[in-house]
């Protein structure tokens, strides 16, 4: 049971990362930043859609980690974007 959801989990979210190169490409948005904040939205996505029931095995617990990485990721990215927004002289 716990290598069918794991399969899942697998497929589901290189689906999404394809899905989103391929979408992000044809609008001509493709950067590093907009590809890693879609992708960890997906990634969380996928965590939730399979997500059993009752118990959680250890392979799912293991994830925290990549939340936690990817979470701190976003983060630098909000900061950056944030710091190209305000003006010059007022950091």
């Amino acid at each position: 049971m716990a290598t069918r959801q794991r399969q899942q989990f697998i497929y589901g979210h290189l689906a999404w990362v394809l899905g989103t190169i391929l979408v992000l490409t044809l609008l001509d948005a493709l950067t590093l930043e907009l590809f890693f904040v879609v992708s960890l939205i997906g990634f969380l996505v996928t965590v939730e859609l399979v997500a059993p029931q009752a118990v959680s095995p250890r392979w799912r617990r293991r994830l925290w980690w990549l939340i936690g990485l990817g979470l701190v990721g976003f983060a630098y990215v909000v900061i950056k974007r944030i710091l190209e927004i305000l003006p010059p002289g007022l950091i």
